[in-house]
């Protein structure tokens, strides 16, 4: 039996006050479980989606409409590129802020907390400040956060960008790991197509700004999966594959990009 549609997008459009035309008519489901990528040239309206999904944004035409199966936790957690944690707060403390906000009491918010942290492999630094940490240690925090209020839904905009690509590499494998044990619907926003092959179930193509669904290529590996699998033929076949889709669409953006500069 198919699984039930989670995230549903029809006819998104969003138009920003500068006239800036980030997503013209983007339509996309998303089942319970999945895990999709989002590909595309830069400004191509990736992130503005994200944030419609999570309600941080209204689209100006069109609707997206998610179907949570609880009403006593929240139906989406985001987690950004650049970790948005609370330098005075413990790693514990920045845990705990959607706990904090939902109501949730001190000592089972520590629980869970904990719990969250120990699965992010941070069951050390409970009362370290993010000052003290790496980099990769703080997007760590940061997810352990948003999975600690246990939402159906985790949106995920670009978050291993800023690392190095060792580093990157390692905490592709830990949320691999971490989501195969869960299986949460995830929305992962991604200029890799390695990291969107490794991780999703499809990867989702967009076109160079305005973004309209350009291609939605379903990734034909088993679960579970490693990261041996980078090695594979096939995995970079598909990466080749998944690319002849995209550049036309990177050469498009560039395009514009030099057309409105000499504009001015």
């Amino acid at each position: 039996m198919a699984a039930a549609t989670k995230i549903a997008a029809r006819g998104v459009k969003r138009r920003f006050p500068n006239g800036v035309e980030a997503l013209d008519s983007f339509d996309l489901d998303i089942a319970e479980g999945e895990f999709v990528c989002l590909v595309g040239p830069s400004g191509c309206g990736k992130s503005t989606f994200l944030r419609i999904v999570a309600g941080l944004l209204t689209p100006s035409d069109g609707s997206v409409s998610i179907q949570p199966r609880r009403t006593d936790r929240p139906a989406v957690a985001m987690v950004f590129q650049d970790y948005s944690i609370y330098p005075w707060k413990t790693v514990l403390a920045n845990v705990r802020v959607g706990l904090d906000l939902a109501g949730v009491k001190k000592r089972e918010g520590n629980e869970r907390a904990r719990h969250w942290l120990v699965r992010c492999g941070l069951g050390d630094f409970v009362d370290a400040y993010p000052n003290t940490l790496s980099g990769g240690m703080r997007q760590r925090v940061s997810i352990a956060r948003a999975l600690a209020v246990e939402p159906e839904i985790l949106l995920m905009d670009e978050p291993f960008a800023a690392l190095d690509a060792q580093l990157r590499t390692v905490l592709q494998d830990e949320l691999l790991d971490l989501w195969q044990s869960d299986r949460r619907t995830v929305l992962f926003v991604t200029h890799s197509l390695e990291e969107a092959i490794l991780l999703g179930d499809r990867v989702v193509v967009m076109s160079a700004r305005p973004g309209r669904l350009v291609a939605d290529i379903r990734v034909p590996f088993e679960r579970p999966r490693t990261g041996e699998l980078r090695g594979a033929p096939e995995f970079a076949a598909l990466e080749q594959q998944i690319w002849d889709v995209l550049r036309g669409e990177v050469d498009r953006s560039l395009a514009k990009q030099s057309e409105s500069a000499a504009g001015r």
